[in-house]
């Protein structure tokens, strides 16, 4: 065994066991940090495969806004998790059959002859990935890529719009017109007070 090839196996083996974090933690803050976790480990073996440009568009975009974004979501909602972890126990073996599904369904599309190919040719020295996506991406798919920029941005509209609903908790909360409209009188008063006389 190689050194790169054990190296793949280590990203491999951490990147599965933290997806596995990501569906079996109870807090949602650790799920996302298990996610943050398999992002960084799917990125090194990105990089190992010689895609650097998209390992490190995996971090910079999925670590460094997406899950920031999801983590600032998780807090401001306060998910209550209890009532969700109730029917755990009872839509279980309805969870089992979809994953066995799912799983048979890949293990026959990986088994198939779409997948097989041909040993590639050496790239010559000037060959960058990073243009090849480039041109692949804005020219054969702009329009699947315009649509998920488009289904980003309702994700990140109605993120937005959930944590700032309304609860009627009792909470105080800041009414940015009010305070737009403040004078100097509304903020200050100024009393006259007669000095007092020494003794």
């Amino acid at each position: 065994m190689t050194f790169e090839l054990f190296i793949f196996y280590m990203f491999a083996t951490i990147t599965v066991v933290s997806a596995i974090g990501v569906v079996t933690m109870r807090n949602p803050v650790y799920a996302a940090l298990f996610l943050i976790l398999a992002f960084f480990t799917s990125a090194a073996t990105w990089i190992l495969l010689e895609a650097e440009f998209l390992g490190v568009v995996l971090v910079l975009v999925y670590v460094g806004a997406v899950m920031v974004l999801f983590l600032f979501v998780i807090m401001m909602l306060d998910i209550n998790i209890d009532p969700l972890r109730e029917g755990f126990i009872r839509y279980l073996p309805i969870g089992i059959l979809i994953a066995v599904v799912v799983a048979g369904e890949i293990i026959l599309v990986l088994s198939s002859d779409v997948f097989t190919m041909d040993i590639p040719k050496p790239t010559p020295l000037d060959y960058s990935n990073t243009k090849a996506l480039g041109e692949l991406l804005y020219t054969d798919y702009v329009y699947p890529f315009e649509l998920a920029a488009v289904i980003l941005l309702v994700a990140m509209v109605a993120a937005i719009s959930l944590a700032m609903r309304k609860r009627n908790d009792g909470t105080k909360r800041q009414i940015p017109i009010d305070q737009i409209r403040t004078k100097n009188t509304d903020r200050l008063r100024i009393v006259k007070m007669k000095s007092e006389e020494k003794l």
